[in-house]
């Protein structure tokens, strides 16, 4: 008698700006990812079952139909009924191109309108101030003297569109207005469901340029604070996540300064932190399927979740000029590995570098190294290939 075929792992549909560390993070949890994101790099393709790359505008996200095209055309050809889909970065700033795939797919993740609403800064910032909330003074209209202030795109990411307020600017619906403060930036990681909310904390940093001030850096995990300010940030995180009905992987940006933590904003989906807190099983993205099924996360995090005891991921960019990526032989530790031939601008990301140590400054430390020696390979090569304009 013939052995039964094997059954096939499930399928499961990933779409983000970039799809490559959810579908790492599938893959190790025992799916099949299928992939729609900008960049279609190497690491990325070979994570996924299948991949389809489409072009998008940062500040507006995906357009509608060539997303849910992509979406139904991998799924019609996976091996099996995808069980959901998954939104990575690249929603935020659209809750109606989420509201649009809801009704095609069935999300795993937060609703248009729970996005929405943690993106609108009126409903966003009154909630915390009814709720005695810490956060920096916010406001629709711009402040009569902009000093210390900044201005910021609503559902914007990664800190390009954050910019020290102008004495004059073209009026912009998409814009709001926050008060500077200054500090130590950590973040709350939450796997939450109604049933259980598990959380870990990380630091971050930026990678400020003369017009990018603000642009995302990187971050790490394993950091040690004073345990009241600890139970202060979870305090504050699980109190958010309760009245906005937020669900799976969720993240809090404070900023700490003296002492006293202040929200800046939450991401209502899985982000770049993915890189430091998940593990060889994948069991962040297997908590985050279960915790929007409103099972208990912590459940299946336990005796499973073996991250790192300390690991920094952080963003290379294309600063020394634009280029044509070479043929690189990638050191292990670097990710987002573009394909040869890719143009890449200046100024844009280009990989990501990770590192592992026994503490977070020494991870930090490590990872800092490696952007450098990564940014001297790639141009180096580049150089040698006449591919690069300074």
């Amino acid at each position: 008698m013939a052995s039964p075929e094997p059954s096939l792992p499930p399928t499961v549909l990933i779409a983000a700006f970039s799809g490559r560390a959810l579908a790492q993070s599938a893959r190790r949890a025992g799916y099949l990812p299928l992939v729609v994101d900008c960049f279609g790099d190497s690491d990325t393709r070979a994570a996924a079952h299948d991949l389809i790359c489409l072009p998008a505008r940062v500040q507006i996200g995906f357009i509608k139909r060539p997303l849910i095209t992509a979406l139904e055309t991998l799924a019609t050809n996976a091996p099996s009924p995808p069980i959901g889909l998954v939104l990575g970065g690249g929603f935020e700033c659209n809750p109606k191109l989420v509201a649009a795939t809801a009704e095609h797919f069935t999300l795993i993740g937060n609703t248009a309108d729970t996005i929405r609403r943690v993106k609108d800064p009126s409903e966003f910032f009154g909630t915390l101030a009814r709720l005695g909330i810490r956060h920096p003074e916010t406001r629709l209209t711009p402040p009569d003297d902009p000093t210390g202030w900044l201005m910021k795109r609503i559902g914007g990411s990664g800190g390009l569109h954050i910019h020290p307020c102008p004495a004059t600017f073209e009026p912009d619906a998409r814009r709001y207005f926050q008060r500077e403060h200054p500090g130590d930036a950590i973040s709350v990681l939450a796997i939450a469901s109604p049933r259980g909310t598990a959380v870990a904390l990380s630091r971050q940093w930026s990678s400020a340029r003369k017009r990018r001030p603000y642009r995302y850096g990187g971050a790490v995990s394993g950091v040690h604070i004073d345990d009241d300010l600890e139970a202060r940030l979870i305090d504050t995180s699980l109190m958010v996540l309760s009245k906005f009905d937020l669900v799976g992987l969720v993240s809090f940006d404070f900023v700490v300064h003296d002492g006293e933590p202040l929200l800046l904003e939450v991401n209502p989906r899985p982000g770049a932190t993915l890189d430091i807190f998940d593990d060889a099983t994948g069991s962040l993205f297997a908590a985050h399927v279960a915790a929007c099924a409103h099972e208990n996360p912590a459940m299946i995090l336990k005796d499973r979740w073996r991250p790192p005891q300390a690991a920094a991921a952080a963003y290379l960019y294309a600063d020394q000029g634009a280029l044509i990526v070479p043929n690189v032989d990638w050191p292990e530790w670097a990710a987002d590995r573009p394909q040869p031939g890719t143009e890449i601008a200046r100024g844009q990301p280009l990989a990501t570098v990770t590192a592992t140590a026994l503490t977070s400054d020494d991870a930090e430390s490590l990872c800092r190294e490696r952007l450098s020696a990564l940014a001297e390979l790639v141009y180096e090569s580049s150089k040698r290939e006449g591919n690069v304009r300074t």
